[in-house]
């Protein structure tokens, strides 16, 4: 189903007056609220982009879901929706650029990969520092140039808990002059299964400690860490039951992301299961943004949807679900 298609269902048009009532109309002028803050990464909808919908399309969605006075924050996947990456031409850019002006977007993360694995899988074959490096300071340069002031910086991973390539220090301290220069914040990313507690986090704040690099080295985390049931179906697929099997992973606790908030520039918002009811079925929302809220957590939270249905236009009503739920949680409704 399309964006069209879905805005014109009945659940389409209740979605629609339940988010127009708060759509934003204020001037880009306004100043951001603190606190956390809504957002959507534009790879929600990977499976419609570029096939029944263009960047435009995107971009205009997600900002029929904004609140008066706030700007919806923007995430884009470098690889997947810069037309011409590494090196768009300056119209595309300047498009870009018009596009957040018309409906008031603010880029917020830019996502990209330092592709260490881009040769080999082998530890032979990765790259090596200086490339890394170089390959790190160029998305810095264009996250700059397209207005992105965190990016959601992915090294690459040696084994199935997360950790990273060996050299990834020599490349984070080789692009941290860049980050501050380019005021671009280079943000590790905690998915699952990488849990909150463990060796993975020590090693990150290890170095962070030592290089006193916060903020322009710091971390991302992905809200499948407090995942507590396996989504599998999407709105109506088979697993929306209660006899849903639990993750096998080690479960990090809502709470156990505290003593990381100075160091969270930036989250995800994963999900996988929202009901016609607008709630979560598989990750405690409630608790999470309570915690950020007591917490004062001044940052956004971009939605990235990965529910079956996504394969066949989902994604649409389902952002737009999430957001009808974390406004409640917000206070935004």
């Amino acid at each position: 189903m399309t964006r069209k298609d879905f805005l014109n269902t009945v659940a389409g048009g209740a979605l629609v007056s339940a988010i127009s009532a708060t759509t934003t109309t204020t001037a880009s002028a306004a100043p951001e609220r603190k606190g956390p803050k809504r957002g959507v990464s534009i790879y929600s909808y990977a499976h419609d982009f570029d096939v029944t919908a263009t960047l435009e399309d995107c971009l205009m969605e997600v900002s029929e879901l904004g609140t008066p006075g706030q700007k919806m924050g923007l995430e884009i996947l470098a690889n997947g929706h810069i037309e011409g990456y590494p090196k768009p031409s300056e119209a595309w850019v300047r498009n870009w650029h018009d596009m957040c002006t018309k409906f008031d977007l603010l880029p917020v993360e830019y996502g990209h990969w330092i592709d260490s694995k881009l040769y080999a899988e082998g530890p032979e074959g990765l790259l090596d520092t200086k490339e890394s490096v170089a390959k790190l300071i160029d998305d810095i340069k264009l996250g700059n140039r397209l207005g992105f002031t965190r990016g959601r910086t992915k090294l690459g991973m040696i084994d199935n808990d997360g950790m990273p390539t060996p050299n990834w220090r020599e490349i984070i301290k080789g692009a941290l002059p860049a980050a501050e220069k380019y005021n671009f914040r280079m943000l590790t990313e905690f998915h699952s299964p990488t849990p909150l507690k463990g060796r993975v986090m020590d090693e990150y704040m290890d170095f962070i400690t030592k290089e006193k690099c916060n903020p322009w080295f710091g971390l991302n985390v992905d809200f499948s860490v407090f995942q507590t049931q396996r989504g599998e179906g999407g709105l109506g697929g088979p697993s929306t039951g209660p006899g849903r099997p639990a993750f096998t992973m080690p479960l990090s606790q809502p709470e156990d992301i505290i003593p990381y908030l100075p160091y969270v520039h930036c989250c995800h918002a994963k999900f996988n299961e929202i009901n016609r009811d607008c709630v979560d079925q598989t990750i405690p929302y409630p608790a999470i943004i309570k915690i950020l809220v007591e917490h004062q957590w001044d940052g956004y939270m971009m939605s990235e949807y990965e529910g079956l249905d996504k394969l066949t236009g989902g994604s649409w009503s389902a952002v737009r679900r999430q957001h009808v739920m974390l406004k409640r949680l917000l206070g935004e409704a």
